[in-house]
């Protein structure tokens, strides 16, 4: 028997647009639904970063690009008010994607942001997007992020970067990495599924609890590479796993770093492989084994404790 979607009032859940909705999307795994919807990777730097006398709620960056991205969020109708500070918020922090989430957009909002698009210097970036709140019966409410309006041609670029390889550097070698490890995974019988890759510094994969996963990072700039258990808005279970530690580090054969990440309602415990080469594309396959050995281990223990 299928259930039927209920849509749920935004501020039943974010009271108020700095205090609450700002600050879950800035964490990293609501942020990280936005990069998804977008098509890039987006690093938050600052929540409530000054204009002059104004505020924007997020200013980020795309990560291996550093182009600035600003977002400003309305959880009502759009208004001339928002996007006037919009385009103040954009010029005052040199942003070249800008990002405007709302409740519900007016149709002369929607045109505007379809004009700067049209009209403004092609660098420049304008999203429209509006956010939604869904639930099954009794579960709790998900997030949707909808795009109403996007440069033109966006998703042709996106997919056109992916396909012909017109990534930045740092992308295009994050993606070949992980198709290579893919494909490394797939030839050597592991019992991993993973999605289609994507140009970006993280690897999610599932272990069997939807409260975390298993989580594999390339950081180009630490030169590292780094296997851990992810854990979503659930503090109870990192706590219930850090009461275990000991044990948990002994079954594993090798420390951790246990990160609760306070104020994020996110968690972790990970494992760092140093002097790592992402270029050195002859070492990908002793970094490939590294990983798979890591993951199995860390998925094997840590299901015992959930």
């Amino acid at each position: 028997m299928l259930g039927k979607l209920e849509k749920v009032d935004l501020r039943k859940i974010w009271n108020h647009e700095a205090y609450d909705f700002t600050t879950w999307l800035s964490r990293d795994e609501n942020i990280k639904i936005l990069s998804d919807e977008l098509g890039i990777d987006i690093n938050v730097l600052q929540t409530e970063a000054s204009v002059g006398s104004f505020n924007v709620d997020i200013l980020a960056e795309e990560l291996d690009c550093d182009r600035k991205i600003i977002i400003e969020n309305q959880l009502e109708k759009t208004d001339h008010d928002h996007l006037g500070k919009l385009i103040t918020y954009a010029s005052g922090h040199n942003a070249e994607i800008i990002i405007w989430i709302v409740k519900e957009a007016r149709e002369e909002h929607k045109r505007a942001i379809e004009w700067l698009n049209e009209y403004i210097d092609e660098k420049i970036n304008f999203f429209l997007i509006q956010v939604e709140l869904w639930k099954i019966g009794d579960s709790a409410p998900a997030p949707k992020f909808q795009i109403i309006s996007r440069p033109n041609d966006w998703a042709k670029t996106i997919k056109h970067a992916s396909d012909s390889g017109k990534l930045t550097n740092a992308k295009a070698l994050q993606l070949e990495f992980w198709e290579s490890f893919k494909e490394y995974v797939e030839e050597n019988g592991q019992k991993f599924k993973l999605r289609k890759p994507r140009a970006q510094h993280w690897f999610d994969i599932a272990y069997g609890n939807a409260a975390s996963h298993l989580t594999v990072t390339v950081d180009t700039r630490a030169c590292a590479i780094n296997c851990m258990i992810y854990i979503e808005n659930n503090m109870d279970l990192y706590h219930k796993f850090y009461q275990n530690k000991e044990q948990i580090e002994k079954e594993l054969g090798f420390s951790l770093e246990w990160a609760e990440m306070s104020g994020k309602k996110a968690s972790k415990m990970y494992i760092t492989k140093n002097n790592v080469d992402l270029e050195d594309r002859d070492s990908w396959p002793d970094y490939f084994s590294w990983i798979v050995g890591k993951l199995e281990v860390l998925r094997d223990v840590f299901t015992k404790y959930i």
